[in-house]
């Protein structure tokens, strides 16, 4: 484990690395003085029920529909008179 000393600027920031520029962290104070950081990823609200397990298991089954479905030229003509008719 890699241990450096750092010292937290005037504005109250502190610098991990520009090789960690960008990366979205979750900062944890463990008790006082004593943080946490991790790294983290953060799913927007309305993407959220996309992670629960009933919606998991109905997107494994439509990627195992569509691996046992290749996709196929469509008969346009077929269709419109299909849609035509009503059915």
């Amino acid at each position: 484990m890699a241990r450096e000393v750092k010292t937290i600027g005037s504005s109250g920031q502190i610098s991990l690395g520009k090789q960690h520029a960008g990366r979205t962290v979750r900062v944890e104070q463990v008790e006082e003085g004593v943080w946490l950081i991790k790294v983290a990823r953060v799913i927007p609200e309305n993407e959220l029920w996309l992670h629960t397990p009933s919606a998991s298991a109905r997107l494994d089954r439509a990627v195992e529909w569509a691996e046992r479905n290749p996709p196929a030229k469509s008969d346009l003509a077929r269709l419109g008179r299909k849609l035509s008719r009503g059915r």
